[in-house]
C-alpha cells in the first residue's frame, strides 16, 4: 500500500509525533523461542562510557554479521542469527544483555555433575571477554526437558536429589515454575569461569514460546537483583558521612540555642554543612531511585513466576527476598536519612534567619531612635537658628528704616529718627515673624502633596 493510498484510507486525525513509537513499545522486546534442550548464556555489562557504535563494532566479529551498522541498533533491541543458534542484544539505560541460545552440551544433561559448560560455547575464543563495559551479571543457563515427578516428597526428593548432583552437590534453592509446570534450580555461587549456573527442567512437549518466556523471567529476575544491589556500597559509604554531618548539625543547633558563637560564625557553618548535604544529595538520588525501581522489578518477575514451593528447600523468591530485603531496607533508610537531614538543616536555617532578623529589628529599632532624637535636636536647633534669623532681619530693616527716617530730617521733615526707629521695631518683628510662618506653611503644604 503506497502513501497515496494510505492517506486516502486514513479517517482518523493526523498521528501524534510518538504514536507509532509508543505503541511499538510492547513488541519492543519479544521473548525468545528455545528449542529444548537448550543452552543460553547470559552477560549483561554495564554501558556507561560505551557507546552503540562500540557494540555494533564487536557484534560485527560474529560469523555473518559484518555488515550491521549502528542504524539497525537504534532501536535498542537487536535479534542476530549465528548459523543454528542466535543472538538478543538489549540495551538499556544503564547495562546492556547479551543472550546467546545455543544446544546443551551432550555432556551437561540431568545425570551430569558439575558440568563445564563454557566450553561448549559457540561464540568465537575470546568474543565474550571482550564484550565492551564491565560485568554485572552473567549466567548459564541450561534447560532440560524431563518428566516432572508426581506431588509426592519421594518423587521431588530423588529428582532434587539428581539437579543437586548436577550442582556438584551443593547446597541449592529450587521452585516450581506457573503453577507446578516446571523446575527451576540454582547455588547463587559464581564459577571460575564468572558465571552462575541456572537449572531449568521442563516436562515433553513445553512449547519454544514458553521456555523462552522462562527464561526471560529468570534472567531478567537476576538481573534486576543484583543492578537493586548497587546501591548497597554506595548507601554503606554514605553513612559514615550522614553521621558526621547529623552530629555536626546537633552541634550548630546547641550553639543557636546556647547563644554562644556569632550569628555569621554558625551561617559560615550551615551554608558548608548544607553544601556538603547537597553535593552528597546530587551524587546518590539517581542511585537510590534507582534501586527502589529495580527492586519493585525483582518483586514483580517474582510474582510472575507464580512460585510453589519443593518439600526441603527455598524457593527462590523466598531466597532472594529474605536477603535482599536487608539490603533494600539499608538504601531505603539512608535515602531518608539523606532527605532528612536537608529538612532539618532547612529548618536550622530558618531559626538563625529568624534570630538574624530579630537581631537587626533590635538594631534598626535603636538605628530609628538615635535618628529621632537627633530630629528633634535639629528641630530644636532650627527653631532657635529662626528665632536668630527673626531678630537678624529685624535688626537690618529696623536699620534701614533708620536710615529712612535721618534721610527724612534732612529732607526737612519734623521726624526724629531713633524715637521713630524705636517705635517700628515692634511691627518689624511681627511682619518678619508672620512672613516666616507663612513660609514655614507654604512648604509643609507642598510636602503633604503626593
Amino acid at each position: 500500500m503506497n502513501a497515496n493510498t494510505d492517506q486516502a484510507l486514513r479517517v482518523l486525525p493526523p498521528n501524534d509525533a510518538l504514536r507509532e513509537e509508543l505503541h511499538n513499545e510492547v513488541h519492543a522486546r519479544p521473548s525468545a523461542r528455545i528449542r529444548l534442550p537448550a543452552l543460553v548464556v547470559f552477560v549483561a555489562v554495564l554501558n556507561e562510557g560505551v557507546s552503540r557504535e562500540q557494540e555494533c563494532e564487536h557484534l560485527r566479529r560474529l560469523p555473518g554479521q559484518q555488515g550491521l551498522t549502528p542504524e539497525q541498533m537504534r532501536g535498542n533491541f537487536l535479534r542476530l542469527r549465528l548459523g543454528e543458534h542466535t543472538l538478543k542484544w538489549e540495551r538499556h539505560t544503564e547495562f546492556t544483555r547479551y543472550s546467546i541460545v545455543q544446544p546443551l552440551p551432550e555432556d551437561a544433561g540431568l545425570g551430569a555433575s558439575d558440568p563445564r559448560l563454557q566450553d561448549g560455547l559457540v561464540t568465537p575464543s575470546g568474543w565474550l571477554g571482550e564484550i565492551p563495559g564491565r560485568t554485572v551479571a552473567a549466567i548459564q543457563l541450561a534447560m532440560l526437558q524431563t518428566e516432572l515427578p508426581e506431588a509426592t516428597p519421594e518423587a521431588q526428593a530423588r529428582l532434587m536429589g539428581a539437579a543437586q548432583r548436577w550442582f556438584g552437590g551443593r547446597n541449592v534453592v529450587a521452585s516450581q515454575l506457573g503453577g507446578g509446570h516446571s523446575w527451576a534450580v540454582t547455588d547463587f555461587h559464581l564459577q571460575p569461569s564468572g558465571f552462575e549456573h541456572l537449572l531449568v527442567l521442563t516436562p515433553p512437549g513445553t512449547s519454544d514460546t514458553r521456555a523462552g518466556r522462562i527464561s526471560q523471567r529468570l534472567l531478567e529476575l537476576e538481573t534486576y537483583r543484583l543492578m537493586a544491589l548497587r546501591g548497597l556500597p554506595v548507601a554503606k559509604a554514605l553513612s559514615p558521612t550522614l553521621a558526621q554531618a547529623e552530629a555536626q548539625l546537633a552541634g550548630i543547633t546547641a550553639q543557636m540555642e546556647n547563644k554562644s558563637a556569632s550569628e555569621q560564625a554558625l551561617l559560615d557553618q550551615l551554608i558548608s554543612l548544607a553544601a556538603g548535604v547537597e553535593r552528597a544529595t546530587a551524587e546518590n538520588t539517581y542511585r537510590f531511585g534507582a534501586t527502589r525501581a529495580y527492586d519493585a522489578l525483582v518483586t514483580q518477575r517474582i510474582a510472575e513466576l507464580r512460585e510453589k514451593p519443593i518439600p526441603g528447600t527455598q524457593t527462590l523468591g523466598e531466597f532472594m527476598q529474605r536477603r535482599l530485603s536487608p539490603a533494600m531496607a539499608t538504601v531505603a533508610a539512608s535515602a531518608q536519612r539523606l532527605t532528612s537531614l536537608s529538612e532539618r538543616i532547612s529548618r536550622a536555617s530558618a531559626l538563625l534567619r529568624t534570630r538574624v532578623d530579630i537581631v537587626t529589628e533590635a538594631q534598626n529599632q535603636q538605628l530609628l531612635a538615635k535618628l529621632t532624637r537627633g530630629q528633634e535636636l535639629q528641630l530644636h536647633l532650627q527653631t532657635t537658628v529662626e528665632g536668630l534669623s527673626i531678630a537678624a532681619i529685624s535688626y537690618y530693616v529696623v536699620s534701614l528704616l533708620l536710615y529712612l527716617a535721618k534721610a527724612g530730617k534732612a529732607a526737612g521733615l519734623p521726624i526724629h529718627p531713633e524715637i521713630a526707629a524705636g517705635a517700628l521695631i515692634p511691627v518689624v518683628l511681627w511682619v518678619v515673624w508672620r512672613a516666616t510662618r507663612r513660609i514655614h506653611a507654604r512648604l509643609g503644604a507642598s510636602a503633604d502633596k503626593p
